[in-house]
């Protein structure tokens, strides 16, 4: 790990019935059954920003399953320097998280008619952690996703799928 970039998004599996459930989530979504369903970003010095449910956090990398998104990584503007890769990550440290966010990304994905979910996504001002690292990137002036979809309507199994895409 210590030799990936900052700035390049990791994704692993969750073990166990929360990492079941988020898989559910994702499919429930639209985006199939993937092994991914955690999200991270990497900064200078080995260390990542996650989301937590007690909130975003910059730690050492421990995970052993990582799909590195390389392709994803190339949308970053060449110059971001280490200083600006840490003071955006320090910026999101803390971020709330909400497992909310899955159940208003399902209820807009089966087409439900819940307006407020559209705001409750865009101004709750917590993020799962897919939603994390576009904001990440977002800040950093890259736009991981060019169609139509929601500020904010990302899982880790969308940011795979996306990284493929750009591979092919």
């Amino acid at each position: 790990m210590s030799d990936m970039p900052a700035g390049i998004i990791g994704l692993t599996p969750i073990s166990g019935s929360v990492g079941k459930a988020i898989e559910f989530g994702q499919w429930l979504n639209g985006e199939g059954f993937e092994p991914w369903e955690h999200a991270f970003v990497t900064l200078p010095g080995g260390l990542i920003l996650e989301a937590e449910p007690g909130g975003a956090r910059i730690v050492p990398c421990n995970y052993s399953a990582i799909y590195w998104c390389t392709a994803i990584y190339k949308l970053l503007p060449v110059d971001v320097t280490d200083e600006e890769f840490t003071r955006v990550g320090e910026s999101l440290k803390g971020t709330p998280y909400s497992f909310l966010d899955y159940a208003a990304l399902t209820t807009h994905r089966l087409h439900i008619p819940a307006p407020f979910l559209r705001k409750y996504i865009q101004t709750s001002q917590h993020e799962i952690c897919s939603q994390l690292v576009d904001d990440y990137y977002y800040r950093l002036g890259a736009h991981i996703f060019t169609d139509d979809r929601w500020a904010g309507d990302v899982t880790p199994a969308g940011l795979y799928k996306r990284d493929q895409e750009l591979r092919a």
